[in-house]
């Protein structure tokens, strides 16, 4: 399946996007956390640095969350069996996207708190 052109080589990235966030319960979650988060940025008027690392953080959970379904999806293709490997594997992706959530959280602390006070602050006087 080799591709002949830059279009077709984008369907095919959009066709595993679109796999995921129908297909993977955490995508889902992921997706949902990254518009809100996306409209907390406009609300809050975060600056552009700011916006950029939210955007970053966003973009590593995603990719996590997709390595961590190919790795699923290929252990799953391999092999029926309970073998201590494809275990492991799983579990290390998985790891992965714990990784990367976890830098996300830090990252929007880091990024909203000061706007986020500031905001309340001012409805609340």
């Amino acid at each position: 399946m080799k591709s002949r052109n830059f279009v077709q080589s984008l369907g095919y990235a959009l066709n595993g996007l679109r796999y995921a966030l129908r297909t993977e319960r955490n995508m889902k979650i992921h997706a949902c956390a990254a518009v809100l988060v996306l409209v907390a940025s406009w609300w809050l008027r975060i600056e552009t640095w700011q916006t950029l690392i939210v955007l970053v953080a966003i973009a590593f959970v995603v990719f996590a969350e997709l390595m961590n379904t190919v790795v699923e999806h290929m252990v799953d293709l391999l092999t029926a069996q309970l073998h201590p490997h494809a275990k492991v594997a799983k579990d290390v992706a998985a790891g992965a996207v714990l990784v990367a959530a976890g830098f996300a959280v830090v990252a929007g602390v880091l990024v909203f708190a000061g706007p986020l006070w500031e905001r309340m602050t001012f409805l609340l006087s």
